[in-house]
């Protein structure tokens, strides 16, 4: 090959190269989807697992778009696989807000004063309406799962034994009393050290470990009424209530232990090609985001 000849061949593989290298910058995923081992899965065939589910807790950064677009998206496709036996949960609303909810879904209450009644969050707007329309329109069952936060309070200040007189209409909506916890759950032995605790000492780290469990065992306790009524569940929740199959999960084996729960986590990465080990076995299935995504709030 003369030298002419090798000129030329060195600038097409320049070139080949350089088009590759920017035909791969140009792929910018919003996201990817594994399983709890790390392989990686496509929506569909997830959906199908999903699908056999009695439960699918769907754990979320709050303020991650992608997630609640997913949850929305998974939400329609359930709906159509099972019309007549689906409802939605949410740990975004508290069960005492039960009744504006059903009120609303009904075309009974404006909607203005649905969400001025209902103590949303903040970003309910951008991040949960959508569904909570969706519920509307289709008629679907909607269940406010979380505890009503001022019993949360109680708990975190002065234990779960403050509920002990608390009224029987109160108890209506948080789960059954006394409420277990298992404090060598490795997601609450994580919380007490995040507060400076353990579990033999600084009760007042105990008392937030147990508002927490409150919580997961209330958002179960809801969750399982739809169940029982043969229902199919999308629950949302943060990602620290279902992750690791612990808490909300946790709570629905204990009460069913052969209830079909599958569960989806939300995590950020910088690399999207491959689940990094910190976030294999943390749920059934791993949606992975990138870490420059933009965020609701």
């Amino acid at each position: 090959m003369n030298s002419i000849m090798k000129y030329k061949f060195l600038t097409l593989l320049l070139i080949a190269i350089t088009t590759v290298a920017m035909a791969q910058k140009k792929d910018k995923p919003a996201y990817r989807l594994f399983t709890a081992e790390g392989k990686s899965i496509e929506y569909g065939k997830m959906l199908q697992e999903l699908q056999k589910a009695d439960v699918v807790l769907f754990g979320e950064q709050h303020n991650d778009p992608i997630a609640h677009w997913m949850q929305l998206e998974l939400a329609k496709d359930l709906h159509q696989a099972k019309p007549k036996d689906f409802a939605l949960g949410a740990e975004m609303f508290e069960s005492d807000v039960q009744l504006v909810l059903d009120e609303y879904l009904a075309g009974q209450a404006p909607e203005k004063n649905f969400e001025q009644e209902s103590r949303p969050w903040p970003n309910y707007a951008t991040d949960y309406r959508p569904v909570v329309r969706f519920a509307k329109e289709q008629q679907i069952p909607f269940v406010a799962t979380n505890v009503p936060r001022r019993y949360a309070a109680m708990v975190s200040a002065g234990s779960l034994s403050a509920l002990e007189g608390v009224s029987a209409d109160a108890k209506k909506y948080m789960a059954p009393l006394p409420v277990v916890v298992d404090m060598e759950l490795p997601g609450y032995k994580n919380m007490l050290s995040m507060f400076g605790g353990s579990t033999h000492g600084n009760t007042k780290s105990q008392n937030i470990v147990q508002a927490q469990a409150l919580k997961d065992a209330t958002m179960a306790h809801f969750i399982l009424g739809q169940v029982n009524q043969g229902k199919q569940v999308l629950h949302l929740n943060g990602a620290y209530h279902s992750d690791n199959f612990e808490g909300i999960g946790w709570y629905l084996k204990q009460a069913k232990p052969n209830l079909k729960t599958r569960t989806i986590t939300t995590v950020l990465q910088q690399d999207l090609e491959r689940l990094s080990e910190e976030h294999r076995n943390k749920a059934d299935f791993i949606l992975v985001v990138p870490e420059s995504m933009t965020r609701t709030f």
